[in-house]
């Protein structure tokens, strides 16, 4: 299986600290926010990933290259300006191929053993769910008993920036910049999502204050 990390944002809200530096190199820990993603995808045995840059991309590309310093081959989308999520995702599909492929939001850190990730049968997307935080108390979906995520229902849990795609969710759309979101309530009302409650740790590390917090926890 290959993996799609998401490192193209332009990091707005992470200023001043994304003024000079691209968001996917803000250090946690010790290591650059996407070194912990590939750590972790190669712990899961993945070797192939995609990366999709934009927003001071050169760095990016200058501080991972081929990948081979991290036992693993990446492969480079560069968009002119960030397609957003669906629409980096559309334009890499000639690098990540027909099957289902683990998608990472660049911007989280979360310590879920991917390896547990299951493959999609029918479905068009798996996504992994957490306790709302904070910042985003009402949440984003609803997971069954039955482990199928819908748009509508209570108890809400929050979209985790972390799931296994089907790529032949966004290959009909146009190209250009999407969002995924609507794609993903499209295939929930089809049944075709389905997910799963992570309760370990997670971060959106959407904020200055929270990259603070989670340098500190990891450091400790």
């Amino acid at each position: 299986m290959k993996a799609m990390i998401l490192a193209a944002g332009l990091g707005t809200r992470m200023r001043p600290l994304t003024d000079h530096c691209p968001k996917p190199l803000l250090r946690a820990g010790g290591n650059p926010l996407i070194v912990h993603h590939l750590e972790r995808l190669r712990a899961a045995g993945i070797r192939d990933v995609v990366i999709n840059v934009s927003y001071l991309a050169e760095q990016v590309i200058e501080a991972l290259g081929d990948g081979s310093e991290f036992g693993m081959a990446i492969h480079w989308s560069h968009e002119t300006t960030p397609l957003e999520t669906g629409g980096g995702i559309h334009q890499a599909l000639p690098l990540l191929g027909e099957a289902p492929f683990v998608l990472v939001n660049g911007d989280i850190w979360c310590d879920l053993d991917l390896a547990t990730l299951p493959g999609l049968g029918h479905d068009l997307a798996h996504l992994v769910l957490v306790d709302n935080p904070a910042h985003h108390a009402t949440g984003d979906f609803h997971l069954d008993r039955h482990g199928r995520v819908h748009e509508h229902g209570e108890p809400r849990l929050t979209y985790a920036g972390l799931g296994v795609i089907d790529p032949a969710l966004v290959a009909n759309q146009p190209p250009g910049a999407f969002a995924l979101a609507p794609l993903l309530r499209a295939a929930m009302a089809l049944h075709r999502v389905s997910g799963q409650h992570h309760r370990g740790a997670w971060v959106d590390v959407g904020t200055p204050e929270r990259l603070a917090d989670l340098d500190r926890r990891l450091r400790s």
